[in-house]
């Protein structure tokens, strides 16, 4: 079993591809065959594999997940309670919720077994900078 922690500068809202973090990680442990578990230690951003070709793919993303769940400070939002920490705190627990903190992933020969397109993102959803930590496990 081999693991490392990263962490992840993020500058507000958005999609952070970290991919080629995971393949440096496997590398530098010689890893081989196993499932690789990806997991962030955080409640208010989420992990999502996803087309990294197209950035328009991510702006997308980005805006859907904006009109399905808008700040708490939106008329639309007005049931919500937990407000003391900004208008874009638990509408981030709620896409969070909507999404997965936790990734598996094959490994197989020292390469995860990814799509053409695909790659790993920390999706964060708060508006402001944070550091992110994700786990990387190999079992």
């Amino acid at each position: 079993m081999s693991h490392q922690t990263l962490t992840i500068n993020t500058t507000g809202a958005g999609l952070y591809e970290f991919t080629h973090s995971v393949q440096s990680f496997i590398q530098s442990r010689q890893l081989q065959d196993g499932l690789l578990t990806v997991f962030v230690r955080h409640t208010s951003c989420s992990l999502v594999i996803q087309e990294n070709a197209d950035p328009d793919v991510q702006r997308d993303l980005n805006a859907f997940f904006s009109r399905l769940v808008p700040p708490s400070d939106d008329p639309a939002m007005h049931y919500l309670v937990h407000t003391l920490e900004g208008p874009d705190d638990m509408p981030a627990h709620i896409k969070a919720a909507l999404t997965q903190t936790s990734i598996g992933i094959p490994l197989i020969e020292g390469r995860m077994v990814l799509g053409t397109w695909q790659g790993i993102y920390l999706f964060e959803h708060r508006t402001r900078p944070h550091q992110r930590q994700i786990v990387l496990n190999v079992s």
